[in-house]
């Protein structure tokens, strides 16, 4: 937490919210993605003579210098999940991290009545929002739907960077038609993956009005205790229980 805290209540003026690694493993994550998606629009029409792409891919070097960066990056991003996953383990294995309902990105329960009492304050039938508390509903979907494109595209990705390899694995009676299935599937998750980051990760996290043109958090890690207070009201009661007693009291 930060040595800075408010005069009135003793309480810091922001908290960490994420640590270095995990910072940089979303730097590294957001800058794969870009440079997949930029090279990979390329490539994909490349073959056009005439289309924005072929100027596009000239841009990048032409379609060998573009497939080459494309599939560095493409192993990055894979080399960053793994990385990922693993220091997730080892929080869990050190119990630096449990699974407690206010701060696991875990989907709960919760998070089903959390829409539908957010729904209902959409739509004028409550007169309060749901409470969240490290994580809202929508910020759990847009984390897990990471590990979700991670499966189809680094699969489908690997296979088609590395057809020799992934030869041996593929059975005689798909060879047929398994290699076009995967091109398939890389080409439209990758475009899936493309709006749901255009559409929905930029607005919640960065294009709000509260926010906006971007929220800091990705960078400093923290967040004040102010916005805490407002957007994860759930955390901020069980960080600051004291506090949060009087608040409710006064």
């Amino acid at each position: 937490m930060s040595e800075s805290t408010t005069a009135a209540t003793g309480i810091p003026k922001e908290i960490e919210r994420f640590n270095i690694i995990f910072r940089i493993q979303h730097v590294l994550m957001f800058t794969t993605f870009l440079i997949l998606s930029f090279t990979g629009w390329g490539l994909k029409y490349a073959h056009d003579p005439e289309g924005l792409s072929s100027i596009w891919i000239r841009i990048w070097g032409g379609p060998d210098t573009a497939g080459l960066i494309h599939r560095i990056a493409g192993v990055t991003m894979l080399f960053d999940f793994v990385w990922h996953v693993i220091y997730l383990v080892y929080l869990f294995a050190t119990k630096q991290m449990t699974i407690n309902a206010r701060t696991t990105v875990i989907p709960l329960p919760k998070d089903i009545f959390d829409v539908i009492k957010n729904f209902m304050y959409f739509f004028g039938l409550s007169k309060e929002k749901a409470k969240f508390g490290k994580y809202s509903y929508a910020q759990k979907f847009d984390y897990w739907a990471v590990f979700w494109g991670m499966f189809i595209i680094g699969f489908s990705g690997y296979a088609l960077a590395f057809p020799m390899q992934v030869s041996y694995i593929i059975p005689s009676f798909a060879t047929g038609w398994i290699w076009e299935l995967l091109g398939l599937m890389h080409s439209d998750e990758a475009l899936l993956a493309i709006v749901f980051i255009l559409f929905w990760h930029f607005y919640n996290e960065h294009l709000k009005p509260e926010v906006f043109p971007m929220s800091w958090i990705w960078i400093t890690g923290r967040i004040s205790t102010e916005q805490l207070k407002h957007h994860h009201p759930l955390e901020y009661e069980l960080l600051f229980p004291g506090e949060a007693k009087k608040e409710k009291k006064g």
